[in-house]
């Protein structure tokens, strides 16, 4: 990428490093940049000298990489406050993660839960679910009924089809809006750039031993001088996975499962009961994208998304018991579908207003359902939820001097959603309507934003940045009027919230920088808080209450840099975020009555609620250290504690403040040849310091001295290695887990895998 300060204006080379820069004759300044090298800065006059050739020195520590995340323009990393981790893509075959969620884990900095294995929730700075945004292109992922559970939708992007990943820490919701409280995180998909040309494609099989995977991708681009096309395609098949067989407990076993035999349920003994009989599924994955030269300094972009997966079994209601019996006979997510067209206009043009525009236009369309029966039952409840959701937002970039810049914005989103139930008999399959989940309702969203970025002194550097955001939802609950006496038919709601962030970066030298922070965040309330029925765990339903108010995110950091020759890099930061006016589950009546009957048990009622505060400190550490020229040793640690008000005004450690965890990893490089050698890690997290709320789920957690569920600590061991064949073929192998551990993270629903072996195989023209 070839850019100058001023003006807005970047060229990007082609697969054989070339490009025209004449658009840049004369220019004092200009910056050369590719991420896992060096920066470059030179004038025209000395590129004419080295006839126009620039060679770039690599860079273990990529000090100044190129993001996004935190201005939705790119930035240089070292000019923004705010922490944001940037994963090399470059690694993700040598590393192989299962899903896009187990890409992010890898980063060391993000915690991830499953529930099953077609999952995966990623937990930031003691946030997560509805309180983490998603942005995919530009695009808001998040919807009005992501929920303030654990979330699965990260799996639904394609890893294979992945170019860029960000992760930013903390509030960002001056740019991304509601959600935004723990963090963002950002994914940029594969694209043909302008400067290439001709037909190139890639080929890849993957197969892992503990997953019984079989996963297959290719991508085919072709470009002119005007036209581009990228055209990915992906299937992955999954096993019922297999936990390892050392350490751990035996309540981690699957002893037995469900089949349904001569229109009977039958309990079966498991024959193997290291393997998690029930968790198996597949998942199809195409993309299409189109991009068009338009203009001499304008483009327009076309992408289309899809994503559908099997019924994905939920493994840890599979397990759940009851006086000493299965509760569930079956628990299934239906197929997860999302789908998405973008159109993205973009325009470089130095005018008096900006000198870069991006105008995109988003429809998404999601789906997904819960099927259940419980053991023996007749018949089962199936309950679907599609969402149709329109987004437009505006970008402006206006360089002011060659040490100022400002962004700003608008963006309108809108989600329509519509809820149904029905109740099945499985051996007739006669249907009968029964209570959905959601009522059918419509949220909106209109906000306008701008942040201003100036460099005060060589050695001082200044952020600041607002949003006004107004939300509105309308619901209608007639579709539950039959099956609960609510005391309402409709709810109409609107609300203003105003967010921002002020930072400083203090850089007393170029080798080491300190930067506070302060910045808030919000939640609006959606239609999953509002309005959902659903029992949220045994002998407890979940009902709707309209009178809900946002939540605010008010947090303060300060994050530390500094390096050494540009041999070794330390970074640590500190963090404290306060949550108030916290939408939790409380205890609550519905008609006067504080438990009805849901689905023919009597089930405790309860209601989302602006009824507590939370709060979430700690600190994040991390080091690389470049050893050698072939050598890179890093190794990353996250400690927070998070504790939430209770109804008796007593306070809870929080649900998602995952216990300590790290990642240490040992990197070699030589030639064609790759070696990671690492170790992830978590603590433990005793009785006395769960969450209330989860100290009833027995059936995920090991038991302590005192019969007592608790989340022990684990470690595990990992090589993986790549090599590059000639010019077209790449291959890479991995031993994961390398002792067999049996371990479940913290909060998880399934336990994770065994010793795996994973073979990717990639062919590239």
């Amino acid at each position: 990428m070839i850019y100058k300060t001023e003006g807005g204006v970047i060229k990007l080379t082609n697969q054989d490093g070339k490009v025209d820069i004449g658009i840049f004759q004369n220019e004092p300044k200009l910056y050369f940049q590719l991420f896992g090298y060096s920066l470059v800065s030179t004038s025209w006059q000395e590129l004419a000298q080295n006839n126009f050739q620039v060679l770039l020195q690599a860079d273990y520590l990529t000090l100044d990489a190129a993001v996004i995340s935190s201005s939705r323009w790119r930035q240089n990393q070292t000019d923004i406050p705010e922490k944001v981790r940037r994963l090399d893509q470059s690694k993700l075959l040598l590393r192989n993660p299962s899903n896009t969620a187990d890409w992010l884990g890898s980063s060391g900095e993000v915690f991830i839960q499953k529930s099953q294995l077609g999952g995966g929730s990623p937990m930031i700075r003691g946030f997560s679910a509805n309180r983490l945004l998603y942005s995919i292109d530009g695009v808001r992922m998040n919807t009005a009924i992501f929920r303030s559970g654990n979330l699965q939708n990260v799996i639904s992007l394609d890893p294979f089809a992945i170019e860029n990943t960000e992760i930013q820490f903390g509030p960002g919701s001056v740019m991304y809006g509601s959600d935004a409280i723990g963090g963002v995180m950002v994914f940029e998909t594969l694209s043909r750039k302008l400067e290439s040309s001709g037909l190139s494609g890639n080929f890849i099989s993957r197969f892992s031993s503990a997953y019984a995977e079989k996963s297959f991708h290719g991508d085919l681009s072709y470009g002119s001088d005007k036209l581009k096309f990228i055209t990915s395609a992906s299937y992955f098949d999954y096993g019922d996975l297999k936990m390892g067989k050392n350490g751990g407990q035996d309540s981690y076993l699957r002893p037995d499962f469900v089949v349904r035999e001569n229109d009977t349920d039958v309990v079966k003994v498991n024959p193997d009961p290291l393997k998690q009989v029930g968790s198996a599924y597949s998942q199809l994955n195409l993309m299409q994208k189109v991009l068009w030269k338009s203009g001499e300094n304008s483009t327009l972009d076309y992408g289309f998304h899809y994503s559908a997966s099997s019924d994905i079994p939920r493994y840890d209601r599979l397990i759940e018991k009851r006086n000493g019996q299965l509760r569930f006979s079956r628990w299934d997510y239906g197929p997860q579908i999302w789908m998405m067209n973008n159109l993205k206009w973009t325009l470089r043009k130095k005018t008096d207003w900006f000198d870069q525009v991006k105008i995109i236009f988003a429809q998404q369309y999601f789906e997904e359902s819960r099927i259940d029966r419980r053991l023996g039952a007749g018949s089962e409840f199936d309950r679907k939820e599609k969402v149709n959701a329109y987004s437009l937002n505006a970008d402006f970039l206006k360089y002011l001097n060659d040490e100022s810049h400002l962004s700003y914005g608008a963006e309108w989103v809108t989600n329509q959603v519509e809820s149904t139930g029905i109740q099945r008999a499985i051996e007739t399959s006669i249907e009968k309507p029964a209570s959905s989940r959601y009522p059918n309702s419509n949220w909106n969203s209109v906000a306008v934003y701008g942040s201003y970025h100036r460099h005060l002194s060589e050695k001082w550097k200044f952020q600041s940045a607002l949003r006004y955001n107004f939300t509105e939802i309308s619901a209608d609950f007639t579709n539950n009027a039959d099956f609960f006496p609510l005391p309402f038919t409709e709810s109409k709601d609107k609300h203003h919230s105003l967010t921002g962030n002020l930072g400083l970066i203090y850089s007393p030298e170029p080798s080491f920088s300190i930067s506070p922070l302060i910045s808030t965040g919000f939640r609006a309330p959606n239609v999953d808080d509002i309005g959902k029925i659903f029992d949220s765990e045994p002998g407890a339903v979940i009902v709707p209450n309209p009178d809900l108010k946002p939540e605010y995110a008010y947090n303060a950091e300060i994050n530390l840099n500094k390096h050494f020759e540009n041999r070794l890099k330390l970074d640590l930061t500190g963090f404290y975020t306060f949550l108030d006016n916290a939408m939790v589950r409380r205890p609550y009546t519905l008609d006067g009555k504080s438990e009805i009957i849901y689905d023919g048990e009597e089930s405790k009622v309860l209601a989302i609620q602006n009824a507590a505060f939370a709060k979430v400190y700690g600190i994040q550490a991390g080091l690389e250290w470049v050893i050698s020229n072939n050598w890179v040793f890093l190794t990353r640690y996250n400690w927070q504690k998070g504790t939430e008000e209770l109804d008796d005004q007593s306070q809870s450690p929080s649900r998602h403040a995952a216990p300590a965890f790290g990642l240490s990893r040992l990197s070699y490089q030589t030639g064609r040849l790759k070696i990671d050698f690492s170790a992830q890690y978590s603590a433990e997290r005793s009785f006395e310091e769960m969450p209330n709320e989860e100290k009833s789920k027995t059936f995920i957690y090991a038991t302590d001295e005192n019969g007592n569920p608790y989340s022990p600590s684990w470690l595990v061991v990992n090589l993986n290695s790549s090599f590059q064949l000639g010019n077209y073929f790449f291959i890479s192998a991995g031993l994961e887990n390398i002792g067999d551990q049996r371990y479940r993270p913290y909060s998880s629903g399934i336990v994770a895998p065994g010793r795996n072996f994973t073979l990717s195989l990639k062919a590239s023209f």
